[in-house]
């Protein structure tokens, strides 16, 4: 009985010391979009001579993040594409065809992230985020340039942490046929994501 305390002593000693080894887990944060505190944009240079701008107004995600270990941080968002919006309701039609997004046959794009990749500081402020890019269909990888802009406690006791980012795309690379001029092949995404821990 003695030796079958002991051994049970140790086991739960043993047990206590391998969990206390284990990287603390990341936290995980929903994005506010339900607050509006988070933004989709997108610029595409028109003719060369100025820029189109718009945004996507619904879409939902969440990510973890672990400043002391980055690489295991992710984020997933899914965007409807019919809130396509341009401030221009003809075009906004037009962006929702077949000729751009097509949004009857892919009513959704999804990005997914497969790694995270610090910067030389490794301070946890700027980052790299490589994942899976799902638009009109097609599944690419992008990468995404990122910086933290700021976290804390909010009025509503709350904690919140922000990132901004950007991304190029290639028109072509996500079957987007419509031909716009050389100058605007490449479409510029300017994200702005703030999260509430859960």
């Amino acid at each position: 009985m003695n030796s079958m305390k002991k051994t049970l002593a140790t086991a739960i000693a043993f047990g206590a010391l391998s969990l206390g080894s284990l990287p603390a887990l990341a936290d995980t944060y929903v994005i506010d979009t339900k607050g509006a505190h988070a933004s989709i944009n997108f610029k595409v240079a028109h003719l060369g001579y100025s820029w189109l701008t718009g945004r996507f107004n619904d879409f939902s995600g969440e990510f973890t993040y672990d400043p002391k270990n980055l690489t295991a941080s992710s984020i997933q968002v899914t965007i409807n594409t019919n809130s396509v919006d341009s401030n221009h309701a003809e075009r906004d039609k037009h962006l929702r065809s077949a000729d751009f997004l097509n949004v009857e046959k892919f009513p959704t794009a999804t990005f997914v992230s497969k790694q995270i990749v610090p910067d030389d500081d490794g301070d946890g402020d700027e980052f790299d985020i490589i994942g899976d890019l799902t638009l009109n269909g097609v599944t690419k990888s992008i990468k995404i340039e990122v910086e933290k802009v700021g976290e804390g406690k909010d009025p509503w006791d709350g904690y919140r942490i922000g990132f901004e980012g950007e991304t190029e795309i290639l028109m072509k690379d996500f079957n987007i046929k419509m031909d716009l001029g050389p100058a605007s092949q490449k479409v510029k995404l300017e994200l702005h994501i703030e999260g509430i821990k859960k």
